[in-house]
């Protein structure tokens, strides 16, 4: 069946699995994670208005976890809700805008991990400098920067899905409007919005925030193995690897998501990735931050460091 834009109302969210037997378990499952992901989150944000972690790191944390929250509500409240109320349908306005809020989340998210391993870059490599360097004024134009190219750099590829005309299928194989599952089901000619897609995840989206990344690691070790004590090198190393396990779980998923040419690989592997990107990863950020930082413990336990 073909239908064209002005008439298509809604799609059908296919959801993650067909079997009946599994939708109260995959709806309590998903609710579990839900809900523990905003609560961790929620914590993270409580324990930086400690005054002890008023410092970029812990600013930039507080960023990642607001946008944790927004993505983990963005792409699983669809699940909830299509339990709940027995109706797997979204309007298409809806689908457009779900589909372009996730997709800038994601962006966003990978421009505050890149602005984080710039934070450690310069704590460690030019310690003396730091306090200068990464001050207030300096940190909130890293983070108000990261927010609008996060929201402007998905718009290319998003307005071309918008203008899309024609679709095969109104369901779509998921359990969130996501680009590459909408795309599949237009009858249209794809390879445009494809090789648009494909090169903006490569590029601007995906592949700048890794290489900056990367190369900020790259000076980081470099300078951790200069440190003539093993003591010294593994605390220097302790203060990043947060940031890197966090770092090497998202990108890992993403890689695997999105970037494959042509769209290939089959959309049910692609939804597992999601799946762990958008439920696993914003679930274990706050886990991961908390358990290795004596700083954040202490601010939850609302124990203030002794004045010296």
């Amino acid at each position: 069946m073909q239908t064209n834009q002005t008439s298509i109302r809604y799609f059908i969210i296919k959801g993650i699995s067909d079997d009946p037997y599994l939708q109260f378990p995959i709806f309590l499952l998903v609710l579990l994670i839900y809900l523990t992901t905003i609560s961790g989150n929620m914590t993270i944000l409580i324990a930086c208005r400690a005054p002890h972690l008023h410092t970029p790191m812990y600013f930039f944390l507080g960023n990642l976890s607001i946008i944790d929250i927004c993505c983990s509500t963005v792409s699983l409240h669809k699940i909830l809700t299509n339990f709940i109320t027995g109706d797997k349908r979204v309007s298409f306005l809806a689908c457009m805008v779900q589909m372009y809020f996730f997709g800038s989340l994601q962006g966003l998210e990978l421009l505050i991990l890149t602005a984080m391993s710039y934070d450690r870059y310069v704590a460690i490599c030019k310690p003396l400098q730091y306090h200068l360097v990464m001050n207030t004024r300096t940190c909130g134009i890293l983070a108000g920067t990261c927010w609008i190219w996060g929201f402007l750099q998905v718009l290319p590829p998003e307005v071309t899905v918008y203008r899309f005309s024609c679709y095969s299928s109104i369901e779509i194989n998921h359990f969130f409007c996501d680009i590459i599952p909408v795309i599949r089901i237009s009858c249209e000619d794809t390879t445009f919005v494809e090789m648009l897609f494909f090169i903006e995840g490569l590029f601007p989206i995906i592949l700048t925030p890794f290489l900056l990344t990367f190369l900020s690691y790259i000076f980081i070790i470099h300078a951790i193995l200069k440190i003539h004590t093993s003591s010294g090198r593994l605390k220097a190393f302790y203060t990043c690897s947060s940031h890197l396990t966090v770092v090497i779980l998202l990108y890992t998923t993403l890689f695997g998501q999105y970037l494959t040419p042509n769209l290939s690989g089959t959309l049910e592997n692609k939804k597992l990735f999601a799946l762990f990107n958008t439920a696993a990863v914003p679930l274990l950020n706050p886990v991961i931050y908390s358990l290795k930082n004596k700083d954040v413990k202490r601010a939850l336990n609302k124990k203030e460091p002794r004045p010296c």
